[in-house]
């Protein structure tokens, strides 16, 4: 793998930022000496974590596992993400990419839980720098593509500086140097002009400085060095200046350079036993053996290789074992020890040959592994499609049988609304049945009183009024004596009084005024008449009358109003009444009302009274509706609306 700086993009895109950095350690330890055990403690433990994790993994994994602890027993989410974000850092800066790996996507998975996309994006580039630390490089373009993408989606520009230094690894692992250039560049433009967040700018130099190598651009290539040393030693991110130094130590070596490779490595192999780092350490040794061998200093090449060799088979770390067992060939070589040269180039052969057969079996693992998914692939494909097709036979079941309810349904709708249309019907004609018999027997009454009216006047009437002639003549011609006079002129004045009761009777029975005048006057008339020379007043307002009504309409409303008013005298003892009789367009309003003693309605019988009834009868004759309010001592009044034929 060309690339091989550990924790080159890693954590690139923290969640929730390194502000921790700004805080001092001596601080947050005195902090967390006396906070209680709530989320700000855990949020304490997260920011020791990421200052350790720079110069003591030891302790980083420490305030780890306590903020683990603390964030479960809280069922603090946010804090246990943030253990799997900075543990998957510890892993991978230890050289345990596996467990990285799986870190990583649990919290991937606990981001999506959290519905959490700056979450989401860091746990999507550290798995894809996890498969670049594995060699699988098409799925780490994979992943850093779906970071952009996230990205773009959120419109977070903060992450784009990050975004483009992971491109820039990607394109580096799949040879495209100059790609890996240009997003290199462009991420410290972004950093540096457009002010985004970047908290591994040092690494980003360092990728940088390996692509230029790869190109053999070695002066561009030792400046962006020079840049990632300096801006690690002012981060405090030890382990990339660690890590630097070997890479200056392999340029230097390159460019002949073998004294300042000499002191490079030296100034790394100080920093890795701070560090207390196994595989720095081991590096440096080798570096520094190299450049003792490139300066004839053969003796303390052998001293350092070994050294070299002795921590690398204590930590299995095969890579430098292999560096170094070839590099003691040629020392031995150079000493004329050639059997042990020859010794040692076995060992690296050997070396070399267990790596190419633990390539093949990954490869072989892989290649099964992929049969094995593609085979469950297909199976749940084809499992899914028959159940798709059985969901779709569901489907159709299920809608037949809803649409044969609804169906159903409807007939059943259907047949209880013509029903309810029946009923109503049969109520129709049963009302238009009563109706047309209290037409009938409103025409007939009124009829009969029309006929007895005419027969009163002019039968009764014309007899009467010529016996009164007779009568008036005799006195004339007849000597009656004193008592005698006074006994006819008596009759005479009976007479006269028969014949105006006569009269009024007929004129009740059929108003003249009703048929020859209109409704208006007829009323007006009735009420004048009626409150003559009374103790009472009848105010009368008629409006809208001018225009003829049915003449059987117009006797109904004068009877209704007839009816009212004689009740309103006879029972409630008031002083003044209000009739009133308003007409627009087919609409008549009929109103009666009296400050006299009113009745409770329920303990009177009003409503049985054959008043109210014949009342009640015109009403409905004129398809009308009455309404009666009465309080005892506040009088009485009745509103009735009516529909009227519009004939006039």
């Amino acid at each position: 793998m060309k690339r091989s700086f550990i924790l080159l993009a890693l954590a690139l895109l923290s969640g929730i930022g390194l502000q921790a950095q700004s805080l001092n350690k001596d601080s947050l330890l005195l902090q967390l000496g006396s906070q209680s055990e709530d989320s700000n403690k855990a949020k304490t433990l997260y920011h020791l974590s990421m200052i350790y994790e720079k110069s003591d993994l030891d302790s980083a994994s420490l305030y780890l596992e306590k903020l683990r602890s603390l964030s479960q027993q809280l069922n603090y989410l946010r804090g246990q993400y943030l253990y799997y974000e900075r543990k998957t850092v510890v892993s991978f800066t230890n050289g345990d990419f596996t467990l990285a790996m799986e870190e990583a996507r649990k919290g991937l998975e606990l981001a999506k839980q959290m519905n959490n996309a700056g979450f989401e994006i860091v746990m999507l580039n550290n798995i894809a720098i996890c498969y670049e630390y594995t060699g699988k490089f098409q799925e780490q373009l994979d992943y850093t593509l779906r970071v952009k993408k996230k990205i773009e989606d959120t419109k977070d520009s903060a992450k784009m500086s990050g975004l483009y230094h992971g491109l820039s690894n990607v394109y580096s692992n799949l040879g495209q140097n100059r790609k890996s250039v240009d997003c290199a560049l462009f991420s410290i433009e972004l950093y540096e002009k457009y002010k985004k967040t970047n908290h591994y700018i040092n690494r980003v130099y360092a990728g940088l400085g390996q692509s230029y190598e790869a190109l053999g651009i070695t002066d561009s290539a030792e400046i962006a060095y020079s840049k990632g040393i300096t801006e690690s030693i002012r981060l405090n991110d030890r382990f990339a200046e660690g890590t630097l130094y070997k890479f200056v130590t392999h340029l230097y070596a390159a460019l002949g350079k073998y004294n300042e490779m000499l002191d490079m490595a030296n100034r790394g192999l100080r920093l890795a036993k701070e560090l207390k780092s196994r595989h720095l350490e081991a590096s440096a040794l080798y570096n520094i053996a190299a450049a003792s061998f490139y300066n004839n200093q053969n003796a303390t090449a052998k001293q350092y290789i070994h050294q070299a060799i002795r921590i690398a088979e204590e930590d299995s770390l095969r890579a430098n074992l292999q560096d170094s067992y070839k590099l003691l060939s040629y020392i031995e070589a150079k000493n004329g020890n050639h059997q042990s040269a020859a010794f040692a180039i076995g060992k690296a052969d050997s070396l070399q040959q267990a790596s190419l057969n633990e390539e093949v079996a990954n490869s072989a693992a892989d290649l099964e592994k992929k049969y094995e998914t593609e085979k469950k692939e297909a199976q749940i494909a084809l499992q899914a499609a028959s159940i798709k097709q059985k969901n779709i036979i569901n489907y159709i079941l299920i809608g037949s049988a809803i649409g044969l309810l609804v169906i159903i349904i409807l007939i059943y709708l259907n047949y209880r609304n013509k029903q309810q249309l029946q009923q109503q019907r049969i109520g129709e004609l049963e009302t238009e049945k009563q109706l047309l018999a209290t037409q009938s027997l409103l025409k007939g009454q009124e009829d009969e009183r029309s006929r007895l009216a005419k027969d009163l006047h002019d039968g009764l009437g014309g007899l009467l009024s010529g016996v009164k002639l007779q009568l008036g003549a005799m006195k004339g011609n007849v000597i009656l004596t004193e008592e005698n006079s006074r006994s006819f002129n008596n009759a005479l004045s009976k007479l006269d009084e028969s014949i105006s009761e006569m009269r009024r009777v007929a004129h009740n029975m059929m108003p003249e005024a009703l048929i020859n005048l209109g409704l208006q006057q007829a009323l007006q008339d009735y009420c004048d008449g009626l409150s003559e020379s009374q103790s009472f007043q009848i105010n009368g307002e008629f409006h809208g009358l001018e225009q003829r009504m049915h003449p059987s309409e117009e006797v109904v409303v004068y009877r209704i109003v007839q009816e009212l008013l004689n009740n309103a005298v006879k029972h409630s003892g008031a002083t003044v009444i209000l009739a009133q009789v308003m007409r627009q367009e087919n609409k008549l309003t009929i109103t009666v009302e009296d400050n006299g003693k009113g009745f409770n309605k329920e303990q009177l019988n009003f409503y049985d009274s054959a008043g109210f009834r014949n009342i009640q009868s015109r009403v409905n004759y004129l398809r009308g509706q009455i309404d009666i309010q009465s309080v005892p001592g506040k009088g009485t009044a009745i509103y009735i609306e009516c529909i009227i034929e519009n004939n006039g």
